[in-house]
């Protein structure tokens, strides 16, 4: 695409094509964080049982992300993508014809059902290695905002969308189907991606050594973002509506208004932090607006009733996730662009290593008191985000790291 002009400023044909892929999985992922965590807790699962399907989710993400991390370029970006995409629309059929709970871990365990909207498993890893290439002449950083907003929005529509079921007939596992029949729509757009986004031969550096010269920086980036990530694996939103239906017997379709409306703010806090990047600097965008998110989200154990803590909740999902598009950026910036798909890989599969083993852990923290998971998230990402600072503020990456 040329510099300047009309055509500059428009997205590519790729990137299309990804924030395609990405609004359609978005969409189902939103819609499957409210449906499955009010069907587990219908089905009468046990504390562990809701645990165990909700850690197999992460593992499998985790597990994923590594492979692709190893074998990605190898495979060919476009290929593994299509290849995800087929484990996704089989992962869904499982989870929404039965409910046996070895048959859901198994299905769970392809990493291609997740329970986060934004940041979905070794999808994420592979669009983040293409995403620069595929941005042209535009900001690399305006376009993981707009990949993140897209995500944001489209997750928004799926969990409103979570109300249908309750309305109709209040049998919420068969509507689970939406995961393949978005599976089979992102295939046919995925098709389309060219070569030079997502290669389909292992002719790149980082097919043969994954990481070279920036294998010390993302060491300490993965070790960072795993304690991040394990933090976050106590508030999935899918515990978040389990929590909610616990504690006051909250509705799906109340759920699913409160998460669109978290969709809308995060949707407009990813706009934001492209802007405050270029002033403040990526890594001062996620650290500064990441810590005040964290003590809302800490204070939401403390809420006395049912309005007190969907607006902490909302406070918080303004800044929360500010540091998400700046993160992301600021993974591949640091990179030799041979190395985009190993280092996003390994830097996401820390993030999904470690987040399984929170959901483990929820039923002695909810035996402790009810608010204990919001609790140990808050502290947690606290420590996160002034580790990032102090180990990371003395690198510049261009003008916006």
């Amino acid at each position: 695409m040329p510099p300047g002009g009309r055509r500059g400023r428009r997205l590519s044909a790729d990137a299309r094509r990804v924030l395609t892929v990405q609004a359609l999985r978005a969409f189902a992922y939103g819609f499957g964080s409210v449906v499955l965590g009010v069907a587990l807790e219908r089905r009468g699962l046990s504390a562990f049982e809701v645990g165990a399907v909700l850690a197999a989710l992460l593992a499998g993400a985790a597990l994923a992300s590594v492979a692709i991390a190893r074998s990605g370029d190898a495979v060919g970006r476009g290929r593994a993508y299509l290849g995800l995409l087929v484990l996704m629309g089989l992962a869904g059929t499982v989870f929404a014809l039965t409910g046996s709970v070895p048959a859901l871990v198994v299905a769970a365990l392809t990493g291609t059902i997740s329970t986060e909207i934004v940041e979905s498993g070794p999808f994420t890893s592979l669009e983040q290695a293409m995403l620069p290439s595929a941005a042209g002449d535009r900001d690399p950083t305006q376009l993981f905002g707009t990949y993140n907003v897209v995500a944001t929005l489209a997750g928004s529509l799926g969990a409103l969308a979570a109300a249908v079921p309750a309305l109709l007939d209040g049998s919420e596992q068969h509507w689970l189907l939406v995961y393949p029949a978005a599976a089979a729509l992102a295939l046919v757009a995925a098709r389309g991606i060219s070569r030079a986004v997502a290669p389909r031969s292992g002719s790149e550096r980082g097919a043969v050594s994954p990481l070279d010269r920036s294998r010390g920086i993302v060491l300490r980036l993965s070790a960072l973002f795993a304690l991040d990530s394990f933090a976050g694996g106590f508030v999935v939103q899918t515990f978040v509506a389990y929590w909610f239906a616990r504690e006051f017997d909250t509705p799906p379709e109340t759920l699913g208004v409160v998460f669109f409306s978290i969709g809308l703010l995060q949707a407009l806090s990813f706009q934001a932090a492209v802007r405050l990047s270029r002033r403040f600097g990526l890594l001062r965008t996620m650290v500064f607006t990441h810590l005040p998110s964290n003590v809302l989200l800490a204070s939401i154990a403390f809420a006395p009733t049912q309005a007190a803590a969907i607006a902490l909740l909302l406070g918080r999902s303004l800044l929360s996730q500010m540091d998400v598009p700046t993160r992301q950026a600021y993974v591949v910036a640091v990179v030799d662009p041979a190395e985009r798909t190993a280092a996003a890989a390994y830097t996401n599969g820390a993030r999904y290593v470690t987040r399984p083993l929170a959901p483990l852990l929820l039923a002695p923290l909810l035996a402790v008191g009810a608010g204990a998971p919001f609790l140990v998230a808050g502290a947690l990402k606290s420590v996160y985000d002034l580790g990032l600072y102090a180990l990371f503020r003395n690198i510049r990456v261009g003008r916006s790291a």
